[in-house]
C-alpha cells in the first residue's frame, strides 16, 4: 500500500484516525497503530511481513541478552550479523552469484527491507553503546520498527529519538494540523511533479526517443527532478503522518539542490541515511580523528557501502565510489564547484544511478554531450518541452525554499493547500502510474 493510493487515503487512513482517537488509554492506541502498522505492510508483503517479524523478535532479543550479559560482543555481533546476512540474502544473491560465475539466483526483495533493517541495526547499536536501555517490551520495538509512516522508505529513525512518544507522546491539534499541511505537500511532490516527470525519464532512459543532446539533458534532469521529488515527497508524508499521531521524526532533506558544493549537497539529501553511516560506520573507524590513509580509507568503506546500500547492482557502487572521490577532493584541495557546478556532478551522477549498467550510463553521458555524433536537438524534443513546460517549471521552483514562508499567510496557504489537494486526488483518482523509487531499496 502507498500513501498516493486511493485504498490509504479513503479507506486506511480515515478508518485508523477514527479509531485510534476513538481509544482513550496509550496502550490501546499503540496497539491500533502497531496492528494496523503490520495489516498496512501485509496489503503488499503478505508473507515477507513474517519475516520482519521474525527479525524483529530476534533483534529485541538479543538486545535484552546483550544488555545484562558478560558476553555482550558476542550478543552485539550475532545480531548485526543476523541483519546484515538477511540484507545480503534478499538483497544481494542474484548480484553475487551472477557475478561469480554461476547461475543467477533471483530471490524477491521485501520492500523497504534497506530501512526497516537500518532501524533494527541502529537500536541495537545504541544499547550496545549505551546510548538506549534494551526495552523489555516486544510490542514497544515492534511499534518502533514497524510504524508504518517510516516502515518502506524513510526516514531511518533512531529508537532513542522517539522513545519517550512511544509512552508519553501528547497529541494535539497544533501538531495534527501541521502534520496534514507536511502531507498535503508530499502527496503534491509525489503525484503532481515527481509520478510527471517520471514518464519523461522513463521513455529517454529507454530509449523510446531519439537521443539528441537537448533531449538527453532533459531525461537526466526529468529524473533529477522524480528521486527528489519522489523521495522528499514521501519523507514529507511520513514526517506529517508521524505528527498527525503525536510523533516527532526529524528532516529527510534540506533543499539539496540548493547545495553550492558535493560535501553541503550530502548535509541536505537524506540526512537520516548519512547520519546512520556517520554515527555507525564512520565514526567508530575514527572517523576523521586519524592519519590520511587512515581516513582515506575510512572514506572509501562509508562510501562504497553507501552505493551498495541503494542496490545489488554495479552502477550504485560506482555511484558511491563517484561521490567518495568528490567528496576527498573537496576536501583536500578546499574547491568548492558553486551551486551550478554542483548541480552538473549531481545530474551527471544520478545518470548512472539510474542506469541500467555502468556502460549505459557512460553511453547516455556520451550522448548528453555530443560525443556520439548526435544532433542537438530535433522535433521531439520540442515536442516534449511544449507538453512538459508547465510542470518542469513548477518543479525547478518547487527544489528552493520559495514556499517555505507562505505559512505566514494562514488564508492564503489553506486555499493553496486546498487546491493541491484536490489536484493530487483528481489525478490519483485517473492515474495508474504511480511508483515509488525507493521501495526498491
Amino acid at each position: 500500500m502507498v500513501f498516493s493510493s486511493g485504498v490509504f487515503l479513503f479507506l486506511f487512513l480515515p478508518g485508523l484516525l477514527i479509531m485510534y482517537y476513538s481509544a482513550k488509554s496509550r496502550a490501546v492506541r499503540n496497539y491500533i497503530l502497531l496492528i494496523t502498522s503490520l495489516l498496512f505492510y501485509a496489503w503488499g508483503e503478505p508473507v515477507f511481513v513474517f519475516i520482519m517479524l521474525a527479525s524483529i523478535f530476534l533483534n529485541w532479543k538479543t538486545a535484552l541478552i546483550m544488555s545484562s550479559s558478560p558476553h555482550r560482543k558476542f550478543w552485539f555481533t550475532l545480531a548485526i550479523g543476523f541483519d546484515v546476512l538477511l540484507l545480503g540474502v534478499f538483497k544481494y544473491t542474484g548480484f553475487i552469484t551472477e557475478n561469480l560465475g554461476m547461475t543467477r539466483i533471483n530471490i524477491a526483495l521485501p520492500i523497504g527491507i534497506s530501512f526497516f533493517t537500518f532501524q533494527m541495526m541502529s537500536y541495537v547499536f545504541d544499547v550496545y553503546y549505551g546510548k538506549s536501555k534494551a526495552q523489555e517490551k516486544l510490542s514497544y520495538v515492534a511499534l518502533y520498527i514497524s510504524f508504518f509512516p517510516q516502515l518502506i522508505a524513510g526516514p531511518i529513525v533512531r529508537y532513542n529519538q522517539i522513545e519517550a512518544e512511544i509512552t508519553e507522546r501528547h497529541e494535539n491539534f497544533d501538531d495534527f494540523a501541521e502534520g496534514a499541511r507536511r502531507f498535503i505537500y508530499g502527496l503534491g511532490k509525489k503525484v503532481l511533479l515527481a509520478n510527471f516527470v517520471a514518464q519523461i525519464a522513463d521513455n529517454v532512459f529507454a530509449g523510446a526517443v531519439s537521443m539528441t543532446v537537448m533531449m538527453s539533458w532533459l531525461g537526466a534532469v526529468a529524473y533529477t527532478f522524480q528521486i527528489y521529488f519522489d523521495f522528499s515527497g514521501y519523507s514529507d508524508m511520513a514526517i506529517g503522518l508521524g505528527l498527525m499521531f503525536g510523533f516527532h521524526f526529524e528532516d529527510n532533506f534540506n533543499y539539496p539542490y540548493t547545495a553550492s558544493s558535493i560535501t553541503d549537497f550530502w548535509r541536505r539529501w537524506h540526512i537520516s541515511l548519512s547520519r546512520w553511516f556517520r554515527d555507525y560506520v564512520y565514526i567508530p573507524m575514527g572517523g576523521s580523528r586519524v592519519s590520511r590513509s587512515r581516513w582515506f580509507w575510512n572514506m572509501f568503506a562509508v562510501w562504497l557501502l553507501t552505493g551498495i546500500w541503494h542496490g545489488a547492482n554495479w552502477t550504485f557502487i560506482v555511484w558511491g565510489l563517484a561521490y567518495f572521490v568528490l567528496l576527498v577532493l573537496e576536501r583536500m584541495t578546499g574547491f568548492r564547484p558553486g551551486h551550478v557546478g554542483t548541480m552538473i556532478t549531481v545530474v551527471l551522477a544520478w545518470v548512472i544511478f539510474r542506469s541500467e549498467s555502468v556502460s549505459a550510463g557512460l553511453s547516455y553521458m556520451a550522448s548528453m554531450f555530443g560525443l556520439k555524433g548526435n544532433a542537438l536537438y530535433d522535433s521531439g524534443f520540442i515536442f516534449y518541452v511544449k507538453g512538459s513546460w508547465t510542470v518542469l517549471m513548477c518543479a525547478f521552483i518547487g527544489i528552493f525554499p520559495a514556499l517555505r514562508n507562505l505559512k505566514r499567510y494562514a488564508v492564503i496557504e489553506g486555499a493553496w493547500l486546498c487546491f493541491v489537494l484536490m489536484l493530487s486526488i483528481s489525478e490519483i483518482i485517473s492515474s495508474s502510474y504511480n511508483p515509488f523509487i525507493y521501495f526498491n531499496f
